[in-house]
């Protein structure tokens, strides 16, 4: 648990990430916390928190010591370095920096001993990269993965609040869903995104990847089907027993979308043979992308840094 007295800020704090990050923070007894949004969204009021202008200066002025940022990548590529100039340890949870070499890119259950390697930015995985993770790493430490194939049917609320809106606004039959990732004509980059953070979540940089990404007209919640092929056979029965004993998995026979919603541990189930391939297994997988995908990762991330570290661990690059 972070320290509470900790001077926390929550940037985006009006959207649907922020929204649950700041509710997890209020569940858990903090109480200094500054929320931050957009003009359009300052002087209005979180519950007890006055919601202030994010700009460079209120960010910059060097009173806080942990920020979590969820405001995509044009603001946090011009605001989280400002704020981690001034002493903040910035966890962001846009694709800005999660490829960066010199930004870890952390799922605490994964590979939580990097988020101990930063220089005052981490990156928050991708909401479908968190729980595809997870799953992969127990069972690539007992069988060694040599490909992995992955199918994702992704809600409205990773694409944030209007999308939800403009969803339970419109009748579900006249209803047309949107791609809205960037398209090269071969991959959208949320597929990129995938493949590539997984690599470096679990230090396989050559590991073969291959995901197709879609949205469904689901509000929260992200499911995933996934066919791994393993350096080792590892029988279905196994696979289930590592999946049971994994951090942060709650492993269900029949795992469905409605499963995860509330939901802080990944479901994950359906773990049978794949013929297709040898050292074939396949499995399905449900995250409640709010949470264990977007936001308490990101206060995961926190609470390692305080529990390895002294309570003057904050802000001293400032000083």
């Amino acid at each position: 648990m972070i320290d509470p007295e900790l001077r926390i800020g929550v940037v985006g704090a009006t959207g649907a990430v922020g929204r649950v990050t700041l509710q997890y923070l209020v569940d858990r007894g903090y109480t200094n916390i500054r929320t931050f949004a957009s003009w359009r969204s300052a002087g209005g009021w979180l519950g007890q928190f006055e919601v202030e202008e994010a700009t460079a200066r209120s960010l910059g002025a060097g009173d806080l010591d942990v920020c979590f940022f969820s405001i995509g990548t044009q603001w946090s590529k011009e605001l989280v370095p400002i704020a981690a100039e001034a002493g903040a340890v910035c966890i962001d949870k846009s694709s800005t920096f999660r490829l960066n070499p010199d930004v870890p890119l952390v799922v605490p259950e994964v590979n939580g001993e990097r988020a101990l390697e930063h220089t005052g930015i981490i990156a928050n995985p991708n909401c479908c990269t968190i729980p595809l993770t997870m799953v992969l790493a127990p069972l690539h430490d007992a069988a060694g993965l040599k490909s992995v194939r992955v199918a994702t049917y992704q809600s409205v609320s990773g694409a944030g609040s209007d999308a939800i809106d403009e969803l339970r606004a419109e009748d579900p039959d006249d209803h047309l869903l949107r791609m809205d990732w960037e398209f090269d004509g071969v991959e959208y980059d949320e597929e990129v995104k995938l493949r590539e953070e997984t690599r470096k979540i679990l230090e396989l940089p050559n590991l073969p990847v291959s995901a197709t990404c879609v949205r469904v007209p689901v509000v929260v919640g992200h499911a995933e089907s996934v066919w791994i092929e393993t350096e080792e056979p590892l029988s279905p029965a196994q696979a289930g027993q590592i999946l049971s004993a994994a951090p942060g998995l709650r492993y269900t026979q029949v795992p469905a979308h409605g499963h995860a919603i509330g939901m802080d541990d990944v479901i994950v189930g359906r773990v049978r043979s794949d013929a297709s391939v040898e050292n074939g297994l396949a499995l399905f997988l449900v995250c409640d992308n709010l949470r264990k995908g977007a936001a308490l990762n990101a206060i995961q991330i926190a609470e390692i840094l305080v529990g390895a570290a002294l309570p003057s661990y904050f802000g001293q690059r400032a000083s």
